[in-house]
């Protein structure tokens, strides 16, 4: 079972992704780790984020058990993140990557910005999370200020709004619902409550038992 999950940043589709893998016992990728993994390597080579060849380059050299580097979390890399996913070869790198992960023997729990639209048309479901901006900006500014990063309400609204626009814009593989995906409004939803409604959607959409 293949289950595709998008949204925009702050949404809360990272952490329903992971608590959905847990549910079905199924793996789980954070496709987001792979181009922060590309925009770290880029910058660790002192290379330019916004040279496509140094960007693909990367891209294609990710290393998997990198993933889980704490760096990944931190802000910068995410703003960055953003420029080198814009890059087509940067795309079509990591989409085989992903599409390989999400086709392994029983599936796998994906999310994203395309997973349900480029990645995994075929998905047996595709989930849409969305939430009010300011209601994104104010988890994310939450999260930074638990690291003891320096930031501001306003900050993290700009820089949310800013995120939105260059993935709705960018001209390849831009952030959409997919036609078939189901619509997720986490605004007003704790993650115990989100979760339970995400996983209706999910047994709607399939007939699986809940693992023993």
């Amino acid at each position: 079972m293949i289950i595709a999950i998008d949204g925009p940043a702050a949404s809360g589709k990272g952490t329903l992704a992971r608590r959905i893998a847990e549910h079905f016992n199924l793996p789980h990728l954070d496709s987001g780790l792979l181009y922060r993994a590309t925009a770290r390597d880029v910058l660790a080579a002192d290379k330019d984020l916004r040279n496509s060849a140094d960007a693909e380059a990367a891209a294609h050299n990710i290393d998997p058990a990198t993933l889980q580097d704490e760096r990944l979390r931190h802000r910068g890399i995410g703003e960055a993140a953003s420029i080198v996913a814009k890059f087509p070869g940067v795309r079509a790198a990591l989409s085989d990557f992903q599409h390989a992960f999400a086709h392994q023997p029983g599936g796998a729990v994906i999310d994203g910005r395309d997973i349900g639209t480029v990645v995994c048309p075929d998905a047996d479901v595709k989930i849409f999370v969305v939430a009010d901006v300011e209601e994104r900006a104010r988890r994310r500014f939450l999260e930074l200020e638990a690291r003891g990063e320096p930031v501001t309400r306003e900050g993290v609204l700009l820089t949310i709004r800013q995120r939105d626009e260059r993935d709705r814009t960018r001209t390849e593989s831009p952030m959409r619902a997919a036609d078939d995906a189901e619509l997720l409004d986490t605004t007003n939803l704790d993650i115990e409550t989100a979760v339970a409604a995400a996983l209706q959607l999910i047994k709607r959409k399939i007939d699986r038992p809940d693992p023993a």
